[in-house]
């Protein structure tokens, strides 16, 4: 840390009159004495001496300040008035980092900004000292974060619980033309954000057995709850996140200690203590692990019982010791399967603790919980050995199978002789292994199931989950994901949000179908001018990261083409990467062709066992090796791969994109967010009628996006007349050149052999079949190229996406959830500020 200020004309420009607000002077003057209270009394005694981590910490404390009394008040606000609460149970939370955010939804960024411009310091460099918290592995995790921010911005009584992983999502490190992992030790300097409350640690059992009804001699370990503050957006409101850290008994196994061995005693409790280790790095593919088992019901465990306890000690009356208000008070969300085994845990609560006769433990179990579907790909859905699960919980196991004998004894009543739906609807798989399929315990326990787009919901009703439709199809919904405006647009694109503010005012941040004022702005020739200004100083700014990172020259005025999400064949990386090669052969057979310069970004994580989406990286960071470095090419075309992409460098990517990949095969991605991210921030998108582009479509015309290939149906026709790969490769001139130029070592001459199996894969077994789709996609991006020529045309459509991205916030989606699912009322009331009397 310089200690220097930055030069006016940086702190000018910040100083701009934007929605973060004009910092008042008591604000400031207040904020400096708390920041400088901090660095004096809390971290280091002589400024001389302190570190920019010291400063980061003191601004963080500081906005901490603001934020524990609001926190105290609201949650003071709820045990009085004992509203429904609503608890979010997702075992991932992909946070990014805290601060910005913070400061934003409090309303004290200018404030916090001047008062450490005036002791010498730039925020925006303190800012980037935080450590993002990654404790998801992408979309669903993310999805949970805006979701967070969303409940606490309309007001409700919310909660989220998961687990508070040691080490999140790995740091991915590009090798030898590979990914590598490195652990995100993103505790390793502390989070000044959490709040550890030792006061409300829970046991946890497991193992043990299970005699006459009764489970006994359980192993215990201890989850102790750290809260980390949600703050909504200006209105005062504080939720809370509960993250669960497992910790070992404190005493050691007596007959180690009286055998002497102390080492064993000690390591007993390290076994214990790995259960919030680490995150499971797996996403979109099942794999059946002991530890995973035990993170999922570890989590769930203690959630029940705070939920539990939270009930019963409501303000109004007494202690409560009956239930029938249970589900007038408590709702439940089950972010995927993972946490589908709170429906056991329940029922064995309301069993075996409190001894309720099991159909008034059913209804009550039923009409508290709901589950949200977010995968259509059979890999993905959860099925526990049922070997594992008796061994493990053994109580809860005897439980499932009760369920299912009552729901199937349901099914029979309803299909009277109808075996094979009997088979296909069980909750225990009898094929093989013996197992329990977690989606349909999900689906039996809840009084709702949605999916997270329209088609998706859609395809969940007619195919995976059909007969339970038939069964009770009032169960089914579609909750459409969204996006928090928060985060995606006022926090990361600051100039397109003033420019915004200066049309429509600030109504948008919170209520996001504000933006459809924007769309007579079109034909005003100044507003398009400034969008496309805002464009390029973002993409100025990426430029000037990517040549310091990657020692890479990228043209600012090239197309900013950008793919970015987790690598998985489903999202087809390898057909942009057919893109890039028939843009690369087209250069080269005739260089002075007119050509749109493009410079083509991809980034994303592929799962460390995951074979084919690392060769997937390989042969991407291979393309782009020979790409970047022909001298024909030149700045042409650029690749480059993203490195350890994440919320934070997210946030700076998708401001600066002109054009954003959604190429998934038709029927594969549940919804996707990414895509609303880049429709929010004026990139167009280039993409299959699947998950939520079609939504996309609907709200901003067919004329505003670039869709291509296949659809459902025609997917669904294709793979059932049988699809073969080698009738496009001896059809299609420019694929045919694509693959024998990767199968023949043109992009890996160390290694002729390199990318054979990806070869072999497309040619012989690609499920998402790309071959069928390359003609319409290599079709569509010669229309994307030759709109891009036409600037004004292009940010005229680019207007028209951020007009129409109202649909798309977290804030819709949510007060959906409430209404149709939850049965509470969102309210957009304000709290009253610390400072201010109480009602």
């Amino acid at each position: 840390m310089s200690g220097v200020p930055p030069t006016n004309s940086e702190y000018e420009r910040r100083k701009q009159i934007s929605v973060r607000g004009i910092a008042q002077v008591e604000n400031v003057v207040n904020i400096k004495k708390t920041f400088n209270r901090h660095v004096h009394y809390t971290l280091v005694k002589d400024r001389n001496v302190a570190t920019a981590r010291d400063y980061y910490l003191a601004l963080a404390y500081t906005v901490r300040d603001h934020l524990v009394s609001r926190w105290i008040r609201t949650q003071q606000n709820y045990y009085e008035k004992d509203p429904k609460r609503v608890y979010y149970l997702s075992l991932e939370y992909y946070m990014g980092r805290t601060l910005q955010n913070t400061m934003i939804n409090l309303g004290i960024q200018s404030a916090c900004d001047e008062a450490l411009y005036q002791v010498g310091l730039d925020i925006e460099e303190l800012q980037d000292i935080e450590e993002d918290a990654g404790l998801g592995n992408g979309g669903l995790g993310r999805l949970a974060a805006c979701f967070l921010d969303s409940m606490a911005t309309i007001g409700l009584a919310a909660y989220g619980y998961g687990i508070r992983y040691e080490y999140g999502i790995f740091a991915q490190r590009i090798k030898n033309g590979g990914q590598t992992e490195e652990p995100d030790d993103w505790l390793r300097f502390g989070n000044p954000w959490e709040t550890a409350r030792p006061e409300y640690v829970l046991p946890v059992c497991m193992y043990g057995r299970v005699d006459g009804g009764n489970w006994v001699h359980p192993q215990v370990v201890f989850a102790m709850p750290y809260d980390t503050p949600i703050p909504g957006y200006a209105n005062n409101v504080v939720n809370t996140l509960r993250l669960w850290s497992a910790m070992s008994p404190s005493s050691f196994n007596l007959q180690f200690f009286n055998n002497g061995d102390y080492i064993q005693a000690v390591l007993d409790r390290n076994l214990a203590e790995n259960i919030s280790r680490v995150l499971y790095p797996n996403d979109n593919f099942f794999e059946g692990k002991e530890l995973r088992l035990k993170q999922q019901y570890f989590m769930v465990s203690a959630s029940v019982q705070d939920i539990m306890r939270r009930f019963k000690s409501a303000r109004n009356g007494p202690k409560r010791t009956t239930f029938e208000e249970f589900p007038n008070k408590v709702a439940i969300q089950l972010n995927d399967t993972h946490p589908s085994l709170a429906i056991a845990e329940l029922m064995r609560v309301f069993l075996d603790i409190e001894k309720l006769p099991w159909d008034t433990a059913w209804d009550i179990v039923t009409r508290t919980c709901a589950y949200t579907n977010h995968t259509v790909l059979p890999e993905a859905l959860e099925r526990w050995p049922v070997s594992m699960l008796g061994n493990m919980l053994p109580r809860h196991l005897e439980i499932i199978y009760d369920i299912n004998w009552k729901f199937l004894d349901k099914v029979n009543h309803r299909f009277p002789g109808d075996l094979e739906r009997l088979r296909r609807m069980s909750l225990v798989e009898e094929d093989g292994e013996k197992r329990v399929n977690m989606a349909h315990l999900a689906i039996v326990g809840s009084h709702a199931v949605n999916g997270v787009a329209a088609l998706h919901s859609e395809i969940i009703k007619r195919d995976i989950f059909k007969d339970f439709f038939d069964m009770w199809p009032e169960k089914f919904q579609n909750k459409t994901n969204g996006i928090t405006p928060r985060r995606w647009l006022l926090l990361c694109n600051p100039g397109l949000s003033d420019a915004i503010a200066e049309k429509i005012g600030e109504e948008w941040i919170t209520h996001l179908d504000e933006l459809a004022k924007l769309k007579p702005l079109v034909s005003d020739a100044n507003f398009v001018r400034t969008v496309q200004k805002v464009k390029q100083e973002n993409k100025m700014r990426v430029a000037q990261m990517l040549t310091k990172q990657y020692e890479i020259e990228v043209n600012p005025a090239s197309m900013f083409d950008i793919h970015v999400k987790r690598i998985h064949e489903y999202k087809r990386q390898l057909l942009n990467c057919l893109h890039v090669i028939t843009m690369y052969n087209r250069i080269k057979k005739d260089p002075s062709a007119p050509f749109v310069p493009r410079t083509v970004m991809v980034g994303g994580k592929a799962a460390p066992g995951y074979h084919m989406a690392k060769q997937i990286i390989r042969l991407i960071l291979a393309v782009g090796n020979i790409v970047n470095n022909d001298p024909v090419v030149g700045n042409k075309l650029k690749v480059i791969y993203l490195e350890n992409y994440r919320v934070t460098l997210a946030e700076r990517i998708i401001p600066a994109a002109d054009l954003s990949e959604q190429i998934s095969t038709a029927g594969t991605e549940a919804s996707g967010t990414g895509n609303m991210k880049f429709m929010l921030n004026g990139a167009l998108t280039i993409g299959t009628l699947d998950g939520a582009n079609i939504e996309m479509r609907e709200e901003m015309g067919e004329e505003n996006i670039f869709i291509f290939g296949m659809n459902v149906d025609e997917v669904e026709a294709l793979k059932a007349r049988g699809y073969n790969a080698h009738e496009y490769y001896n059809k299609l001139p420019e694929l045919r050149q694509c693959i024998d130029m990767i199968s023949s070592g043109y992009f890996s001459p160390h290694d002729v052999n390199q990318f054979k199996d990806v070869v072999d894969m497309l040619m012989n077994h690609d499920r998402f079949l790309l071959f069928a789709d390359y003609e319409s996609y290599i079709r569509c991006q010669d229309e994307v190229s030759k709109l891009y020529m036409n600037q004004d045309a292009w940010a005229r459509k680019a207007i028209m996406n951020i007009a129409s991205s109202g649909k798309f916030s977290s804030d819709r989606t949510i007060a959906e959830y409430a209404r149709e699912i939850w049965g509470v009322e969102p309210s957009m009331e304000k709290l009253p500020a610390p400072h201010e009397p109480r009602e």
